[in-house]
Formats: C-alpha cells, sequence, structure tokens
C-alpha cells in the first residue's frame, strides 16, 4: 500500500485529504506543520506528502528546503496543496524540490490526477 504523510495545520483540511486518499488505497499520517513533518520523515519515509504552504511552525517551503538537504531515501514525492496560485509561488515551488502542485480546495479527481502526473494513482 502505498503511504502518504498529509501536512496542513488544518485539521479540516488533512480529515479531507485522508478521505480521499484513503479512498484511493494510501495510508495516511498527518502532521500539523512542517516541524512535526520532518520528524514524521525522519521515522518513516511516505511515497508521498500533500504540503500546505502556510503553516506555524515551519512553513510548507522551510519543511521541502530542509526535507531536499537531508538524505532520505527514498526521496518522497511532493505536492503542495494551498491558496497559493501565482506563478511565482509555483515556479518558487517547484524550484525548491516540489513535484507537482494542487490549489485548495481540491476534489478526489483533482487529486487523483496530480498523484497520476507524479506516478502513484
Amino acid at each position: 500500500m502505498k503511504s502518504c504523510l498529509v501536512v496542513d495545520d488544518s485539521k479540516v483540511i488533512r480529515k479531507v485529504a485522508r478521505h480521499i486518499l484513503e479512498g484511493l488505497d494510501f495510508s495516511v499520517s498527518e502532521a500539523a506543520d512542517g516541524r512535526e513533518a520532518l520528524d514524521a520523515c525522519n521515522a518513516n519515509i511516505p511515497d508521498v506528502i500533500l504540503l500546505d504552504w502556510n503553516m506555524p511552525v515551519m512553513s510548507g517551503m522551510e519543511f521541502l528546503r530542509a526535507l531536499r538537504e537531508t538524505d532520505v531515501s527514498p526521496r518522497p514525492k511532493v505536492v503542495f496543496c494551498t491558496t497559493e496560485n501565482g506563478v511565482a509561488h509555483i515556479r518558487a515551488a517547484i524550484e525548491a524540490g516540489a513535484d507537482e502542485y494542487v490549489m485548495k480546495p481540491f476534489d478526489r479527481e483533482t487529486l487523483q490526477s496530480k498523484l497520476q502526473i507524479v506516478g502513484l494513482a
């Protein structure tokens, strides 16, 4: 079974994402900020990370940069999931190591298509 770490400070978003992902046969774990997510990755590398941009403690970008500086293997796919839709934000996320980008709010079809693009659905 494929695994996904959902990283978002919104409990509602984590719950919605979990519901969709479990319906797509993913095992799902959650983190409320980038620091929790980094700790989770150090304990158990997921296949994919669904990552919010704006979070307290450690933002999505800070987490992504820290993750990409580690030598975790295999390297998880990262899908940014955010309300930030400017071209500059998307470019910055991709340059920092994100594999794909999905806008909130998202539905099952949108998320599934992004997971297909990164080779996981």
